[in-house]
């Protein structure tokens, strides 16, 4: 059972012994539990933000074609064979293998590709390799569209 205690005008009350018992500020009482809960509303709010809105990316690549499109897929080379494709100021870039690819593939590639774009393939330029010995094989070539 607690002591009785009795209010008096200092910062602290005096039980039934006579003792002085100091009482805690409100903000003091709540501090540790402020940061807690702050963190907590703050995760919540962040997961409901992340989960809300379209699930796939809604950025546009230069000549229109949707970020999210599977360029190795769209080239219509064969997933062994292509290497890289990127999409440059000049069209597009591709670094692809030769010996696991079918033949003018690089014509197939060009026609699919500027194909994202609405466009006509305008050339094909073969560009040689600064290090060949890091992926040997490997062929780049650019691609440039109406």
């Amino acid at each position: 059972m607690t002591p009785r205690l009795r209010d008096t005008k200092y910062r602290g009350r005096i039980d039934k012994k006579g003792r002085t018992v100091q009482l805690q500020d409100h903000r003091a009482r709540t501090a540790g539990s402020t940061p807690l809960v702050g963190r907590l509303v703050s995760f919540c709010a962040l997961l409901g933000m992340a989960a809300c809105g379209d699930r796939m990316t809604t950025d546009i690549l230069p000549g229109g074609v949707p970020a999210r499109t599977n360029l190795h897929e769209a080239s219509s080379l064969p997933p062994d064979a292509v290497r890289t494709v990127s999409r440059r100021d000049f069209g597009w870039r591709v670094i692809y293998h030769p010996s696991a690819a079918p033949p003018h593939a690089e014509s197939r590639a060009a026609v699919a590709l500027c194909g994202l774009e609405r466009r006509a393939p305008l050339r094909i330029q073969q560009q040689p390799r600064l290090d060949p010995t890091t992926d040997p094989g490997a062929r780049i070539f650019d691609i440039y569209c109406a």
